[in-house]
């Protein structure tokens, strides 16, 4: 397999609704910046992978046939994804795919959504209406975890105000609530039995991408003094939504696709041998049910990390430095960001935000019933551990 790596990255800025472009000025924001990143054109770009949720969200059929004209990219081979909510991540993932097979040298990634111009309720409800949201189908499972673990009430609150004022740190957060504390989180409404309203992710506009070569063109950027990030693994999974037996709080996708992915990249201790990870996190208590599926705490230890600060920046194993899902959701791009975040890390370009001497990373995905997950594990060289 053809070693590749990311040598630039695009993200929309920090507008929650943005009202003033297009879908195709959306996209082009991220794409360009991410292709300035990488000192490039389209022109060097040999096919686009373009992620998002289902055309329902915005009622807008095939985007990717629009986006192709808008983005300067007629002609070149495009590839759309969808995998629900993981859609970003399997984005990254296509993409590097098509590198590593040998088929290309340089390939974009791009994913997005436009909320503010579709109805997510809707649409998470198959266009049926009357659909709980992905908080009433999330909620049960959070309750399960509490239950299992017996985690107390205010984890919760831990999360939504770490990742919020990591937010405040990230000029690409589209959220940002400077009077952030745990007393505001838990005087915020419940909406599903046990998430309160600030203990939830927004709806947003917004647009990431990210460029990936092969092992030539991330020698070339680190020569000019451009550090790469080497992608060390990737992996998906799925299954069904519903099935005897299925632990939707640990589910086996999730192990099965973080096991791959570890064994890819040589990872034998998550806890030790990775520096941070961008987790997809869009209710707070996901961020405990995470860490325990992805084998970096053990089961019902996964609360205790967060209690003690582990998980902030500057903790013993930082989570979603970028104020993550929280702080940002256009839906088909999250993923895709929690991935390009890492990748970020991992190339030391984060700013107020990055994690010293951040060497490994972990960016993830998931969607649907908590039943699709996508994940790579990023390194700032080739072979981190050998």
């Amino acid at each position: 397999m053809i070693p590749c790596a990311v040598v630039g990255v695009g993200q929309t800025h920090h507008k929650t609704r943005r009202h003033d472009v297009s879908f195709g000025g959306l996209v082009r924001e991220a794409v360009f910046r991410a292709l300035e990143d990488a000192h490039m054109t389209m022109r060097d770009i040999d096919a686009v992978v373009l992620g998002k949720a289902p055309d329902l969200f915005e009622g807008v059929m095939k985007p990717e046939l629009y986006l192709s004209d808008a983005l300067g990219a007629v002609g070149k081979p495009m590839f759309r994804v969808h995998t629900a909510g993981s859609v970003g991540g399997t984005t990254a993932i296509v993409a590097a795919s098509h590198i590593q097979a040998g088929k290309h040298k340089r390939v974009l990634a791009v994913a997005f959504e436009k909320q503010s111009e579709g109805n997510a309720q809707f649409a998470l409800g198959s266009g049926k209406g009357a659909s709980l949201g992905a908080g009433g189908a999330f909620a049960p499972f959070i309750r399960a975890y509490i239950h299992r673990s017996g985690a107390p009430e205010h984890i919760g609150w831990k999360v939504a105000v770490k990742d919020r004022q990591n937010a405040l740190k990230n000029p690409y957060a589209h959220l940002k609530l400077k009077d952030i504390s745990i007393e505001k989180v838990k005087a915020s409404p419940m909406m599903w039995d046990p998430i309160r309203f600030l203990e939830s992710c927004p709806s947003s506009d917004g647009a990431c991408a990210v460029v990936i070569t092969d092992e030539e063109g991330g020698k070339a950027a680190a020569a000019d003094g451009r550090r790469p990030a080497w992608i060390l693994g990737t992996s998906s999974r799925s299954e069904p939504p519903s099935f005897p037996g299925r632990d939707p709080v640990r589910p086996a996708a999730c192990l099965q696709c973080a096991d791959d992915v570890y064994k890819q990249a040589g990872i034998t201790n998550p806890r030790k041998q990775l520096s941070m990870a961008e987790l997809y996190v869009p209710f707070s208590w996901h961020e405990a049910i995470w860490l325990e599926a992805h084998r970096i705490a053990e089961p019902g230890e996964g609360w205790k990390m967060i209690d003690r600060g582990e998980t902030e920046i500057g903790g013993a194993f930082p989570i979603n430095c970028s104020g993550g899902v929280l702080s940002s959701n256009p839906i088909g791009a999250s993923g895709l960001l929690r991935f390009a975040e890492a990748a970020n890390q991992v190339r030391g370009v984060c700013g107020e935000t990055q994690v010293d001497g951040a060497k490994t990373a972990l960016g993830m995905a998931y969607g649907a019933n908590s039943q699709y997950f996508s994940m790579w594990v990023v390194g700032s060289s080739l072979r981190p551990f050998g």
